[in-house]
């Protein structure tokens, strides 16, 4: 089933190339990138989100994360 999103590509490519501009350095590695875009998705949660919707909102995000890995 698709998710449908209130943003557009448009909107959510240029946020992410923001931030990938930032991370996708040589220098560096993949488990210090992840463990940042977890901490910073953490501080989102925990400061933007009321407590009442957080656990929600992250079982949906691991949820969400899970299912847009290729382990193929």
């Amino acid at each position: 089933m698709a998710i449908v999103s209130k943003y557009s590509n448009q909107q959510v490519e240029q946020l992410l190339n923001q931030v990938l501009q930032v991370i996708d350095k040589p220098d560096v590695k993949p488990d210090l990138a992840l463990m940042v875009l977890g901490n910073a998705a953490t501080c989102i949660i925990n400061q933007r989100v009321a407590p009442e919707h957080r656990a929600k909102l992250s079982e949906g995000f691991a949820k969400a994360l899970k299912s847009s890995i290729n382990d193929k």
